[in-house]
């Protein structure tokens, strides 16, 4: 057998010398041997190492590369793409929560829910069966058209098509939300149009609820309505659990306990195969109704004050009103009226723009809630707030009497009394009952040797009676009224403030501004002697089924404030307004009642603002009127007699 050591390459030697002289190479075969060291070092060397170590980090890269991409798309990015890859086999459905209902104090249901049907489409599916390489305009177009064809050989109006057209061309083709195309579809076309979308899985027809409202024209401004939300609504952070087809309380009740009536919606999650078509049910979370509201507000009540002031403004030839009654005892709101008024259900039905643009040119603002939102110079109204003031600063008595020949001159300047002659010796009771300016000039603004309250203390007293400020109503766009100051007149108007001023302050005439609802509440006051409570409608928040859920206790803002005896004194000076004075007009009444009467003027070459304000009974008030005439020349003559036929119903109503 021969020596496999033969077969191993050969060395070349080099010839030498003696004298280490190179001699040329010489071919020799020489066994080699395997376990040399010689042989160890020939291998080595025909491997590069720079090379290799090159090599081996371009390995390592790769490998960490696709460690670094595996834990970000499992650990990083699982949740998304498990999303995605749910969302294949996995479809949503909303389950729509009832709003709640809203009913009057004798439990008279004002508003329902009535089904809705609406056409949706969801536009992320749409275009992507239609434009799956690209979203340009043609391709759009193309699919646009394509839904519009299943339509036009259908028996739906010209309106229905030009309305689906005009709300195609709206939609955000990225949106994976479902988006309203048509609303309000009548029961026999809901029925046709199921029939005909029922293998496309790109449309659907959803059954929702709209608002009805009890036909009361003047519940409008402070019911409400609801509405679509709007994309300003949606970025609002209290709206995060909104999506884009619900709908929101726009005004009114509606808009104040929005997070109460709307409830919270339910989920339903349905397997789906890669056609769409429906499995199985993977899970349910029933929705939670909203709750609802149980008002103070008398429905029979508010239905009687509209109609007699619409007479009584169709008897005048006037046309705007506003007409708060409240319970003195406790602050709940009887009734709210403001005319003229609108119709909430033109509003729940998406009101048409012609519609609406005739209530916003409409120069008598129908839209405007006069009875919170209106702002006017109080007129005489403000009276008592002012003789009580007086009272209790000790700057007069009971007994106090000035001297009312017509009016007061200062400087040049004259400031009269409206009854020509003047009303002879007044103290302050009859000051009250006959409206007598002079009395309330001397007393607010001082008069020779007299100091009378001054701005400043007119100021005070006026915003413990609730003037100035928002009263805290629980609705919303509530007006704060205006009382000026000298400081106010400086910087706004760059004058000094001068007594006239005052004397103006005193009779509520000059820059002084009140809303109907803060004459209502000065008017408790002084009728429950001396308790402030905060108006409020809603009285108790009920479940579904009836079952009161939370009871709304009566807000006390202010209470001893005001001595009883000085109010006591204000309110006899009301009760001798109608016994004697300029409220007469109540004298007839089979119960005692209290009143004041006001007339403010509030522009050159227009008639002034008639108000009334009054209680009834007068030894245990149940109930308290202000009552406004736009431009109602006087508050005898025309807005005394709304009062006291109001006051007849109420209080023989049962």
């Amino acid at each position: 057998m021969q020596d496999k050591n033969l077969f191993q390459p050969f060395k070349a030697i080099k010839k030498i010398n003696r004298n280490n002289q190179f001699l040329g190479d010489s071919s020799v075969i020489i066994p080699i041997n395997k376990n040399s060291d010689d042989d160890k070092s020939f291998i080595g060397s025909s491997i590069d190492k720079k090379r290799l170590a090159i090599f081996l980090s371009f390995i390592l890269l790769l490998i960490l590369a696709l460690f670094l991409r595996i834990f970000y798309l499992q650990i990083i990015k699982g949740d998304y793409y498990f999303g995605i890859a749910e969302g294949n086999r996995i479809k949503t459905e909303i389950i729509k929560a009832k709003r709640g209902v809203i009913y009057d104090k004798n439990l008279k249901q004002l508003v329902y829910n009535r089904p809705n049907f609406s056409l949706v489409i969801i536009p992320n599916l749409f275009f992507n069966e239609f434009c799956p390489a690209k979203k340009n305009e043609e391709c759009k177009n193309n699919g646009l058209n394509f839904i519009i064809s299943i339509f036009q050989n259908k028996e739906y109006d010209e309106n229905f098509i030009n309305n689906l057209r005009l709300n195609l061309y709206k939609i955000n083709i990225e949106l994976k939300q479902e988006t309203i195309l048509a609303e309000n579809i009548a029961y026999q076309d809901a029925l046709n149009l199921k029939n005909i979308i029922q293998n496309i899985d790109w449309l659907n027809l959803k059954i929702d609820s709209a608002r009805e409202y009890f036909p009361l024209a003047s519940m409008s401004h402070w019911i409400g309505y609801t509405g679509r939300i709007n994309q300003e609504e949606l970025k609002d952070s209290k709206n995060e659990n909104y999506l884009l087809n619900d709908y929101i309380g726009k005004i009114g009740i509606e808009k104040y306990y929005e997070k109460v009536l709307k409830g919270k919606d339910g989920r339903k999650e349905i397997e789906v195969n890669a056609l769409g078509e429906e499995k199985d049910v993977v899970s349910i979370t029933s929705p939670e109704n909203g709750l609802n509201l149980y008002l103070t507000i008398d429905y029979e009540l508010q239905q009687e004050v509209e109609g007699i002031i619409n007479r009584q403004l169709t008897k005048i030839k006037k046309y705007k009103a506003a007409v708060v009654a409240i319970n003195p005892q406790n602050g709940e709101i009887l009734a709210l009226v403001s005319i003229p008024s609108f119709s909430s259900n033109d509003f729940a039905y998406k009101i048409d723009a012609e519609k609406y643009q005739s209530l916003l040119n409409n120069i008598d603002k129908p839209l405007f809630h006069r009875a919170v939102t209106g702002t006017y110079p109080s007129g005489s109204i403000i009276k008592p707030v002012i003789a009580v003031a007086a009272l209790e600063e000790g700057i007069i008595t009971q007994y106090t009497s000035f001297l009312s020949v017509g009016g007061i001159s200062i400087g040049g300047w004259f400031f009269p009394d409206w009854q020509a002659g003047g009303h002879g010796s007044a103290n302050v009771r009859k000051a009250i009952a006959n409206s007598v300016n002079t009395f309330f000039y001397i007393v607010g603004g001082g008069y020779n040797n007299f100091s009378g309250l001054g701005v400043e203390k007119i100021k005070e007293y006026g915003e413990k009676f609730g003037l100035n400020n928002k009263t805290g109503i629980d609705l919303p766009y509530e007006a704060s009224g205006f009382l000026p100051t000298k400081e106010w007149k400086k910087e706004v108007r760059g004058e000094n403030w001068y007594i006239g001023d005052t004397y103006h302050l005193a009779i509520g005439q000059g820059d002084l501004l009140i809303t109907p609802l803060q004459a209502a509440v000065f008017t408790s006051i002084i009728a429950n002697g001396g308790i402030y409570y905060r108006p409020h409608l809603l009285k108790k928040i009920l479940n579904e089924d009836g079952k009161t859920i939370k009871e709304i206790n009566s807000e006390i803002v202010r209470e001893n404030f005001i001595g009883k005896k000085n109010l006591q004194i204000a309110a006899m000076g009301m009760r001798d307004c109608v016994t004697y004075g300029s409220c007469r007009y109540l004298a007839n009444l089979p119960i005692k009642a209290a009143g004041k009467t006001g007339t403010a003027e509030h522009s050159k070459g227009k008639d002034p603002h008639a108000w009334f304000t009054c209680f009834a009974p007068f030894d245990n008030p149940e109930i308290v009127l202000a009552v406004l005439i736009e431009e109602g020349e006087g508050g005898s003559k025309t807005a005394a007699p709304v009062a006291k036929e109001i006051l007849k119903w109420y209080l023989n109503k049962d």
